[in-house]
């Protein structure tokens, strides 16, 4: 296959003189493991900006968790030549086409929807051998709200077991095509990616834009670079941008000098400017992170437009944990770490916490279990840290009787006295799975106190659930035990929906009559008993034997539901007693007894670090249960 491509347009980009008819800006939505990033290498491939040689798998993927991982954790934008023929005459043009690879995991959705802010038009990506799933109508509809233009495709048609035609009418049954609309495309051999880069360009409309306006650009990403500070990744709304003016960010009032500017083709390619409805990066030498926010907006310094644009909705976190360095001395590491993290990803949320068990740390907000590991791998990786999390939780809103309200983080802030009523989050969850396992499904969601609000056929052997969930039943191990009991085929999708009243309680963990507030966790009543059961179990295996005996509890208020005991250690009076009257021995047992107990009532339980650590850290399993 011949790659067209207009060398001038593949070397030499000068986007400030691109009409802005010429340009497309769209994205590939999917759900993970559908081939975006084999779909976008093949491109990279055919218009040319990648070459043989420098050419490797998964290439937009940068980062080693990424490729090690097999899944897109960020988005990239990069952007391509391609000529067209349009049929009116005047042969083939050139075009330049802004691409941006999204995540496909439902933990990332605030990068799609940021991506899909910043394009006319979306790929819908769908496996020809797995077919629609949860995350693919999430995105669908994400797309559908930013009023783009959709491209329905289907993907890996090479495979034995793909089915594109019966794939195809339920993808036209969602859109509202033909299915004979329908393009079908192997991301691995390169079938008909040349037809889709042709039908892009022939479908999407060009940017809408006023290029006399003062200039007006959207922040919709940006990532830390040791050299050269702060590079911020914009996409032209009106005006245009040049290098060495001023430019002022709209919300702060920050006024910096553009050092350099340029469009990512996929390495960075400085130019002459961008313009209207381009995609590309600015460099001002600013180290200061806070210097630059996601969703801002960026204009000259001297004439600069008077309204902002619309900006993003922030994210809303879905899962609690802290973060807490092993060596206390690495706390303001870890401090200046979460700043430059947050530049590249704009849904993490952090505060200080202080832990009586773990020293000083963060409290950390995440959109997903997945999300919580891969920002914890990163910060080790990349920053060099050794990081102990503690396990998730969600935020509960307790109101006491006296109807004042508080905001439970950390089970260590539930308050005491009389409480009326305890809320908690509940979201609104999407399962799509084979008709076959529609029972397994139901018993998993009744034992998870999940409300069916309904079931569709969406062919004779693809059902689409709909369910009610606590959302601290489900961060947990809700989708390892959904992917095991449907042999992996389930997909899952899930929402935020407000809250519901339950009857929670507050599980205390005693440690020889005392409460040791870093055990302690907030239930459902008829789960407490095997929580107080399993930390008891656990701790009665991590705390070392004491010279007294130990008693753990747990408790509901005053009420012990669980008990375990710690041996003491003795040591052995009788060695020197061999032979003679048995009440000799019965006299030095009895002393060694009341030592003991003069012991128990002045000693205290010295938990070690690596308890603490082994029963608070998320580690073992977590990464397991995030895989969606």
């Amino acid at each position: 296959m011949t790659p067209r491509i207009d060398e001038s347009a593949a070397r030499i980009i000068a986007p400030a003189s691109t009409p802005v008819e010429r340009i497309r800006n769209f994205c590939i939505i999917a759900h993970i493991d559908h081939g975006k990033s084999t779909l976008a290498d093949r491109m990279l491939q055919l218009t040319g900006v990648v070459d043989e040689r420098a050419m490797r798998a998964q290439y937009l993927d940068r980062m080693d968790i990424e490729r090690e991982r097999g899944i897109t954790v960020k988005s990239q934008a990069v952007r391509m030549p391609w000529s067209v023929d349009l049929g009116d005459g005047q042969g083939e043009q050139p075009f330049a086409l802004n691409m941006i690879d999204t995540p496909g995991h439902v933990d990332f959705t605030y990068e799609v929807s940021r991506s899909l802010a910043a394009c006319e038009g979306a790929i819908l990506l769908v496996d020809a051998a797995q077919g629609i799933e949860a995350q693919t109508l999430a995105n669908l509809y994400l797309a559908m709200e930013n009023d783009l233009t959709i491209i329905p495709v289907l993907n890996k048609i090479d495979l034995p077991a793909a089915d594109p035609d019966k794939y195809a009418a339920e993808i036209a049954q969602l859109v509202g095509c033909d299915p004979a609309d329908v393009l079908k495309v192997s991301g691995k051999t390169g079938v008909g990616v040349a037809e889709l880069l042709d039908h892009v360009v022939k479908t999407l409309p060009p940017p809408v834009g006023d290029a006399d306006a003062p200039c007006r650009a959207m922040i919709f990403d940006s990532v830390y670079d040791t050299f050269r500070g702060v590079v911020t990744y914009v996409r032209v709304v009106d005006g245009e941008l040049k290098p060495r003016e001023r430019i002022a960010m709209m919300s702060t009032g920050a006024q910096h000098e553009l050092l350099e500017i340029g469009v990512i083709s996929p390495e960075p390619m400085p130019t002459k400017g961008l313009g209207v409805g381009e995609v590309g990066y600015l460099i001002t030498g600013v180290k200061d992170v806070r210097q630059s926010k996601v969703g801002d907006t960026v204009t000259s310094a001297r004439k600069g437009a008077e309204e902002a644009l619309g900006g993003y909705s922030d994210p809303k976190p879905m899962v609690f944990s802290g973060l807490f360095p092993i060596d206390g001395s690495d706390y303001p590491v870890l401090r200046d770490a979460l700043d430059k993290l947050k530049l590249n990803d704009a849904a993490l949320v952090y505060e200080p916490e202080t832990s009586t068990a773990l020293g000083f740390g963060f409290r950390c907000g995440f959109l997903g279990l997945l999300h919580l590991e891969i920002v914890r791998e990163r910060l080790e990786r990349e920053f060099n840290l050794d990081l102990i999390s503690t396990a998730p939780s969600v935020v509960y809103n307790v109101t006491m009787e006296d109807r004042s309200e508080i905001e439970v983080l950390n089970p260590s802030d539930f308050p005491g006295g009389k409480v009326h009523e305890i809320r908690e989050p509940i979201v609104k969850s999407t399962i799509l799975a084979p008709s076959d396992y529609v029972g397994t499904i139901m018993e998993l969601c009744q034992q998870r106190r999940g409300t069916l609000q309904g079931m569709d056929y969406l062919s004779e052997d693809r059902v689409e659930l709909r369910y009610t969930l606590p959302l601290a039943e489900i961060v947990f191990d809700f989708f390892d035990q959904l992917k095991s009991r449907t042999k992996g085929y389930a997909s899952l999708d899930y929402d935020v929906s407000g809250e519901q009243a339950s009857d929670l309680v507050k599980v205390d963990i005693l440690l020889q009559g005392e409460t040791v507030d870093a055990f302690s966790a907030i239930v459902h009543r008829d789960k407490a008993y095997s929580y107080g059961v399993e930390m008891a179990g656990k701790l009665k295996n991590l705390i070392p034997r004491q010279q007294f005996e130990v008693p753990i509890q747990a408790a509901i208020g005053s009420r012990i539901i669980a008990r375990e005991n710690i041996r003491a250690l003795r040591k052995d009076v009788l060695s020197k007693c061999y032979g003679g009257d048995i009440s000799r021995k019965r006299k030095l047992l009895e002393k060694q007894k009341e030592g003991k107990k003069r012991m128990k009532n002045i000693g205290s339980v010295e938990v070690p670090q690596e308890a603490f650590i082994a029963a608070l850290s998320s580690d073992g399993g977590g990464d397991a249960k995030a895989k969606k």
